[in-house]
């Protein structure tokens, strides 16, 4: 069931893109930023509390706190870094470049996590490496 929602989030990752594309035309990509997280924020909280998920935010340990702000934190960035990079290049450039975070998360994962390399993972993340240097020259 994990792919399903894997490719839901590869397909929203595309469209966002592309709307982000045609929504920055002419604004500061701080402020497209932060409307875009205005309603990701207003979605995100209007999902957990439907679900009940909030329910449990007492529960969260110091070490998940830490680890949720850390992650907003570079979330943050990555949205700030992506919007302008949308701004200064085509779509077909940008949003292949900013795949290289698979690869990226893969070694992370590898270096941080303890999780195992595997020969498959290891051949995927060396063909995206390969393909972001050709999409980059």
């Amino acid at each position: 069931m994990w792919w399903i929602y894997a490719l839901l989030s590869a397909l929203f990752a595309a469209l966002t893109a592309i709307f982000a594309k045609i929504g920055i035309k002419g604004v500061d990509t701080d402020l497209a930023t932060a409307i875009r997280t205005v309603i990701i924020l207003i979605l995100a909280w209007s999902i957990a509390i439907f679900k009940g998920g909030h329910n449990g935010i007492g529960s969260l340990t110091k070490t998940n706190w830490t680890f949720l702000i850390l992650s907003g934190l570079a979330t943050g960035l990555s949205w700030i870094c992506y919007f302008r990079a949308l701004q200064l290049g085509k779509v077909t450039q940008v949003a292949p470049v900013d795949k290289l975070s698979v690869a990226l998360a893969i070694v992370l994962s590898v270096l941080f996590l303890g999780e195992p390399l595997t020969l498959k993972n290891a051949i995927g993340a060396l063909l995206i490496i390969g393909g972001t240097i050709v999409l980059i020259f």
